[in-house]
């Protein structure tokens, strides 16, 4: 099931959780700003992942920022957010106003190419606030963005633009994986930003 700008009021999947897409959030030269500022500002850093003991480092980079130095764990990795850029803070109240929810952490992912994606996995870590909306803005190439049911394996998948949002809510987290397909086809960076709930007191 392939789905493509369908509206930021339709509900991208079946059943068992909520995705919204809203598409451009933002024109092309602000896209083009903000894609600029963040791949040269941000701290990048290789992500790592220890899977069955092995310490893996991946050619994808991430960086970790909130309101505090939170610690956020996945992959048997832990990571202490970092101090906002005023980039951030800017994306991070537009999509706010798009998404009427207050976020306090993001975590920033840089793809150099198609040829770096993200394996099927659910963001339902204990750190985040259960069925917590998370918001995906994207940056950079245009990727293809797919869901797959955890128990009847029925798949749904988009194309995210430059400068979009999505946003997963409800019960996604738990009922649905979702990954970034690798793909030949793209020779550009993307930059993902997923803000987030961690579950504070």
């Amino acid at each position: 099931m392939d789905l493509f700008n369908q509206g930021e009021d339709v509900n991208l999947l079946p059943y068992d959780g909520i995705v919204n897409y809203h598409g451009l959030i933002m024109s092309q030269e602000e896209a083009d700003h903000y894609y600029e500022r963040l791949l040269y500002d941000i701290a990048w850093k290789n992500d790592e992942a220890v899977i069955f003991g092995k310490h893996i480092i991946t050619k994808r980079k991430v960086a970790w920022y909130g309101d505090e130095n939170y610690a956020y764990t996945y992959s048997n990795t832990t990571k202490e957010a970092l101090a906002w850029t005023p980039e951030l803070l800017e994306l991070k109240q537009k999509v706010e106003e798009h998404s009427a929810t207050r976020y306090n952490s993001c975590l920033l992912n840089l793809y150099h190419d198609g040829g770096e994606g993200m394996a099927w996995h659910s963001d339902d870590e204990k750190a985040l606030e259960k069925d917590g909306s998370i918001a995906s803005v994207s940056l950079g190439a245009v990727r293809k963005f797919a869901f797959k049911h955890k128990e009847n394996k029925q798949t749904v998948s988009m194309l995210l633009e430059h400068g979009s949002l999505l946003l997963m809510k409800g019960s996604t987290q738990t009922n649905w994986l979702h990954r970034l397909p690798p793909t030949k086809k793209v020779k550009k960076p993307r930059i993902n930003l997923t803000f987030r709930r961690m579950a504070v007191n």
